[in-house]
């Protein structure tokens, strides 16, 4: 199977993600397993209250994305994977990243699920500013 038919969706968007269609993309009937990551908004960090973050990115981030799940696709070789992140403001609970992959077997979902995350961390070029409860805002580097 060519590498691009274990690619899922890809990309970058300001809209909210939905799980399903992103999970969806890269089920099949070889899956006996789908793991998904949902990275979620959170209301603290490093001890500091947070009320809601926004997220900026360079032009080529959905490039960057397409070529993060293409990478992950093959050094896991039994896998099929998908990873879309958000962009703009978003609030608490709401999620930034969802990233799916499927496999005949658990273990190499888990372990490729884990590659793609933080290979998106490590890679994306993505800006987050960090709104606080006090009123102050931080920055957090990109890629």
């Amino acid at each position: 199977m060519d590498i691009q038919d274990r690619i899922g969706l890809t990309g970058v968007q300001e809209e909210p993600l939905l799980t399903a269609p992103i999970a969806d993309s890269v089920r099949n009937d070889a899956s006996g397993a789908l793991v998904v990551f949902e990275g979620i908004v959170r209301n603290h960090d490093d001890g500091r209250g947070v009320i809601g973050i926004e997220y900026s990115c360079h032009p080529t981030a959905a490039e960057v994305v397409a070529q993060v799940a293409q990478d992950v696709a093959g050094r896991h070789p039994e896998c099929r994977v998908a990873v879309v992140h958000r962009v703009g403001k978003l609030g608490i609970g709401e999620m930034a990243m969802v990233a799916a992959v499927a496999s005949p077997h658990r273990g190499a979902s888990f372990a490729a699920i884990q590659d793609l995350v933080d290979t998106i961390k490590e890679k994306l070029p993505v800006w987050k500013r960090q709104l606080f409860t006090d009123g102050t805002d931080e920055w957090v580097g990109s890629a």
